[in-house]
């Protein structure tokens, strides 16, 4: 099979990019032929405003540049993962007039939601669902805090979805869990055409004994991923080291909070092998997100080292993880029943071979390749 894989990569690398390179190397390995059509977010620093917001909607230049490349080298299947803002929709018009198949990754809630989190000012936020016009993000300027990059970005929301972009020319959209699923049928998605898959690990990091006596926080430091739950949970924790590895804006706040909290050592960004060695020696991994995740690629590494994870239960968290088997959840936002949670993991039964089990059956390439020949075999039948 000839997969032609799209992507907008962003100027900050993240989970999106990770996936999207083992997913080629991936289809390399089962001897199918990729071919990679990618553009960088660092060219939009470069257009003017106005030009930026038009190329959202509609990019002429990519339309052109893929039906070339469509046409050149005439795959099987385009599978997209983020188009937004330089790629486009003009994707998947590219790709109908071709009469190619399409797949579309819904690796966030762009979809439903502006500025693709379902969060804001601190909380979960699904206005724009209930609405179906996007419009309450203009009024709070859910995208890079600005009314008129918003407009943009909700410009071509409701433009594609008048036009039935979203409906007519995807014959298979893949969600990391259930509950994302769930969530873009109630904005608006049909059911029946997602499936899905989640995210895995291309190399087996191999199991740690947990023996070092520490729970472990891996993440962005930002206000969404529940810092100041995890740092006052830790105020009623003195018995149990916690180590902090990331960097982002809540930076200063941590290394500030941590001064008063002797058992917690801040680590800074890490490499990915420094990562995993910690997970592989900590007594779990703590995840106090507060709000809805895809699929963390933290979480489905703590769970290929063995090691259990404390999480809040939204979203898919209680999807993810089950109490007393790979790990335990906790009420989100609350320091109390986090600590509460973290006593019971210290004092309950030994859950890393669950954990690891939880790995084996759904994270590993032999499995994910399997969802996706299904994926990619639904998608040439609808075309």
């Amino acid at each position: 099979m000839k997969v032609l894989q799209v992507h907008n990569f962003y100027q900050q690398p993240g989970g999106e990019d990770q996936v999207y390179e083992a997913e080629r190397e991936l289809l390399l390995r089962h001897g199918h032929e990729v071919i990679r059509y990618a553009v960088n977010n660092d060219a939009a620093k470069d257009i003017p405003a106005l030009e930026l917001g038009i190329r959202t909607v509609w990019n002429r230049q990519s339309y052109a540049a893929i039906r070339d490349v469509l046409r050149e080298q005439k795959p099987d299947i385009v599978h997209a993962h983020n188009t937004f803002p330089l790629v486009s929709p003009a994707l998947h018009h590219a790709a109908a007039a071709e009469q190619i198949p399409l797949v579309q990754t819904l690796h966030n809630y762009r979809l439903i939601c502006a500025g693709a989190t379902l969060y804001r000012k601190g909380r979960v936020c699904e206005d724009c669902i209930r609405s179906r016009t996007s419009w309450p993000a203009v009024r709070h300027a859910c995208y890079r805090n600005s009314r008129a990059a918003t407009a943009a970005a909700v410009s071509m929301l409701l433009l594609h979805r008048a036009a039935s972009t979203w409906t007519s020319r995807v014959q298979q959209y893949i969600a990391l869990t259930r509950f994302s699923k769930e969530k873009f049928v109630e904005g608006g998605l049909p059911e029946n055409l997602i499936s899905v898959k989640p995210n895995f690990l291309s190399i087996d990091p191999g199991t740690g004994n947990g023996r070092g006596g520490y729970a472990a926080f891996v993440g962005r430091l930002s206000e969404e991923k529940g810092l100041r739950t995890l740092l006052e949970a830790w105020r009623k924790i003195p018995e149990l080291p916690l180590k902090i590895a990331g960097d982002g804006p809540l930076r200063p706040f941590v290394e500030e909070r941590i001064r008063t909290l002797p058992r917690v050592e801040y680590l800074g960004r890490s490499q990915r092998d420094q990562v995993l060695e910690l997970l592989r020696q900590a007594r779990f991994l703590v995840f106090p997100s507060e709000w809805y995740e895809g699929l963390p690629m933290v979480i489905v590494e703590a769970l290929a080292c063995g090691t259990p994870v404390v999480a809040s239960a939204l979203g898919s968290m209680p999807e993810l993880i089950q109490d007393g088997v790979n790990g335990h959840s906790f009420e989100p936002g609350n320091p109390d029943s986090l600590a509460a949670c973290v006593s019971a993991v210290l004092g309950g039964r030994d859950m890393r071979k669950g954990a690891r089990l939880s790995y084996e059956r759904n994270y590993t390439p032999d499995r994910n390749y399997e969802i996706l020949m299904n994926i990619y075999g639904n998608a040439s039948s609808a075309a």
